[in-house]
């Protein structure tokens, strides 16, 4: 169920200014290739190379989180309102998830966080013409105000904090029902048992489809799901980051949860746009919280993974992005990765990663070469991992406790 990662700058902008890709008339091309490689072939643009959107649609394959049936491929609706500089325009972000809805994408990722609200508002602008045909991710779980959007600070998962907010959520996002609904980060404050049993009466009382949660550790998940079933866990998982190998997915499977990773893209660095030499935009997150994988020196100790995904890409016609994205499709049937981007090409180069089927043979040169070459600086600076739950992180475990929150009845 696992796969690892070689050097050299690929600019994914090259690619689009040069090589034809069959049938779609997109044009991609490298301005760097690896001396060991072939030549480099045009990536893949949608499954089979498909000539019209009503066969992407059809192409796109599902999958299941727990009971909930969503398209292989999601999209994450977070770059659209945050996060990597200045936000693109709201007409622009509109047109880009209606584009991923023409793409086949019928699961899209969203959180109250993300702005705040200018994501779900987008989304619930975007969508609400086709909103039986989509399902709708979202995440509550932070200090905002239900009006303003303005951030109080920490997190609040408190039962009645939830309700308020999930309706506003409803408001923004044009709908009568959150189809998948994750606690954003497991709050030490508030036993899971409260947060879950809030989610089950949002379920009863039909605003809520499905729920889940994001950052939690085995421990957590376990006592949650004895409460009501989870649908879906979602917590960083990509070629690059490991973490929920250890305990997370193996407690996904056992209980049949599903699982969604966030990052599927390592922030952009896994698909070999983000070099050494970079230039991060004014307000982007990797810098500016201090992303210890975004230094300079770990920009360019990392640069042999992006290579090594390429290696395995030549064989496929397909760039290191899509190598990684196949790679987290190819462990297990119950992962369904949601990248995002502000940029149509981008997206349609994601969308192109399901027609990349790896091997066997690729699988195990992926991992012996992840092993070999390992990973420089950690996931996260410690004080965004101190709100991550026990055992999602490498280093932790949950075997033994009872997680970070407190066993009900702890704070009464």
């Amino acid at each position: 169920m696992n796969t690892r990662p070689q050097h050299h700058e690929l600019n994914r902008r090259d690619f689009l200014a040069k090589s034809t890709v069959a049938g779609m008339g997109l044009t991609l091309g490298a301005s760097h290739l690896l001396a060991a490689s072939p030549a480099h072939a045009a990536p893949r643009r949608g499954a089979a190379a498909a000539s019209s959107h009503n066969t992407l649609a059809s192409s796109l394959g599902k999958r299941r989180l727990g009971s909930l049936e969503v398209t292989e491929l999601g999209f994450g609706c977070m770059n659209i309102a945050w996060a990597y500089g200045d936000p693109p325009r709201r007409e622009a972000s509109i047109r880009l998830i209606r584009q991923a809805y023409e793409e086949g994408i019928r699961f899209f990722d969203t959180a109250e966080i993300y702005g705040p609200h200018t994501s779900e508002t987008l989304v619930g602008q975007a969508l609400k013409s086709v909103r039986d045909e989509v399902v709708i991710a979202s995440k509550v779980g932070f200090d905002i105000d239900f009006e303003t959007g303005q951030l109080n600070g920490g997190l609040n998962s408190r039962p009645a904090h939830i309700k308020q907010a999930v309706d506003h959520m409803l408001r923004r996002l044009q709908t009568d029902r959150i189809d998948l609904l994750y606690q954003h980060r497991v709050d030490p404050q508030v036993p899971i048992e409260d947060v879950a049993g809030t989610m089950a009466e949002l379920i009863q009382q039909g605003k809520v489809q499905h729920y889940g949660l994001s950052e939690a550790g085995a421990a957590t998940i376990r006592r949650a799901h004895a409460v009501h079933p989870i649908t879906a866990i979602q917590n960083e998982y990509s070629f690059w980051t490991r973490d929920p190998e250890g305990e997370v997915i193996p407690v996904c499977e056992e209980l049949g949860i599903g699982f969604v990773p966030w990052s599927p893209l390592g922030m952009g660095y896994l698909t070999g746009k983000v070099t050494p030499d970079y230039a991060f935009a004014a307000g982007d997150i990797r810098k500016t919280l201090n992303f210890p994988r975004f230094t300079d020196e770990a920009l360019a100790k990392n640069r042999p993974l992006v290579d090594w995904l390429q290696t395995i890409g030549t064989r496929h016609e397909a760039l290191p992005g899509q190598v990684a994205l196949a790679w987290l499709m190819a462990q297990t049937p119950f992962i369904v990765p949601i990248p995002g981007t502000r940029n149509v090409a981008h997206l349609q180069e994601n969308r192109g990663a399901v027609a990349v089927k790896l091997t066997a043979q690729d699988l195990q040169e992926l991992e012996t070469g992840f092993a070999r070459l390992g990973v420089f600086g950690d996931r996260a600076p410690a004080r965004l991992k101190a709100s991550h739950d026990l055992g999602t992180s490498l280093g932790t475990s949950s075997k033994g406790t009872h997680g970070l929150t407190p066993l009900p009845n702890a704070t009464h």
